[in-house]
């Protein structure tokens, strides 16, 4: 597994009666490839994760993973509150044919550092898949520290961290503490150009769904060593960049892909569609980044 590059975490498309609507999930998907991403990822909370039925996720995986055919990796987020459910998801992703795993900590349960590690390792142990750990204390409030990561390092498949803490620095700290043991990738939209100039190695992207080409050349740029032309485009990029940070987040980026043409907007309840000021407010600035979209 190459955990390099740019990794859309991408939506669950539906209809509007709430069920899958896998022709405009492939239309997205190959929007994605055609823009050169380097890898998917599915259920995450962009994916909706949460409302989809077991079979509902198994029929995304393995449609997903057909319809590439080997064009991409497939990363299968792993968001459980039972080890033996993430087990479960490990066997089926590994079975299904993805190319590895995105692992969030116990879910509901405040699992303590002990308790996390110990979940971390027995999916590990129960996989020969590439694991990429999640680590948000923000939105799910358990941190993974570095004398966590490094109770870790015994995991040989534990090869990557989503770093969505916010905070810059850690991306230095942990390359510090590891070197490039674990591959970094950007969890955090808005911080994804600093974390990549700080030796962040991938973006695990959200406006991506709706705006591939960009998030693309921004990576490559910065790969290629051209940082004020990788600016311009991020400086555009921004003000869309923000809808990633909000509770909102899977509204706002369904109603941006639905503007650019390449989604639509319906989310599954409890979620409801925009409306009011609030879509108002959404939809200008989508408006505004259609209107002033770099050509790439």
């Amino acid at each position: 597994m190459n955990w390099k590059g740019v990794f859309p975490a991408v939506t669950t498309k539906f209809h509007q009666d709430g069920s899958l609507d896998m022709d405009m999930f492939f239309k997205n998907l190959e929007a994605q490839v055609k823009a050169g991403v380097h890898g998917i990822i599915l259920g995450g909370t962009l994916g909706e994760s949460s409302v989809l039925s077991l079979e509902e996720k198994m029929v995304l995986t393995k449609e997903t993973i057909k319809e590439l055919n080997g064009q991409l990796p497939v990363i299968l987020n792993i968001a459980e509150g039972a080890t033996q459910d993430a087990i479960f998801w490990a066997h089926k992703a590994e079975e299904l044919g993805a190319s590895g795993l995105m692992l969030l900590p116990p879910m509901r349960y405040a699992a303590d550092a002990r308790e996390t590690v110990t979940y971390f390792k027995a999916v590990a142990k129960s996989t020969r898949l590439p694991i990429m750990i999640y680590n948000n204390p923000v939105d799910y409030k358990t941190l993974v520290t570095l004398p966590m990561f490094e109770d870790l390092l015994d995991c040989e498949n534990i090869q990557a961290v989503k770093e969505s803490t916010r905070d810059i620095s850690n991306v230095t700290r942990m390359i510090n503490k590891f070197g490039d043991r674990y591959n970094i990738l950007c969890g955090v939209d808005t911080l994804a150009m600093e974390e990549l100039l700080m030796g962040a190695s991938g973006w695990v992207a959200g406006l991506v769904c709706a705006f591939p080409k960009e998030t693309v050349a921004i990576y490559n740029l910065l790969q290629e060593g051209k940082i004020e032309e990788a600016l311009k485009i991020y400086r555009w990029f921004l003000p869309l960049l923000e809808l990633d940070i909000h509770p909102k987040l899977v509204q706002y980026i369904k109603l941006a892909e639905q503007m650019a043409g390449i989604g639509t907007e319906y989310v599954r309840a409890p979620r409801l569609t925009l409306v009011g000021e609030e879509r108002i407010k959404v939809e200008n600035i989508i408006k505004r980044g259609l209107e002033h979209r770099p050509i790439i």
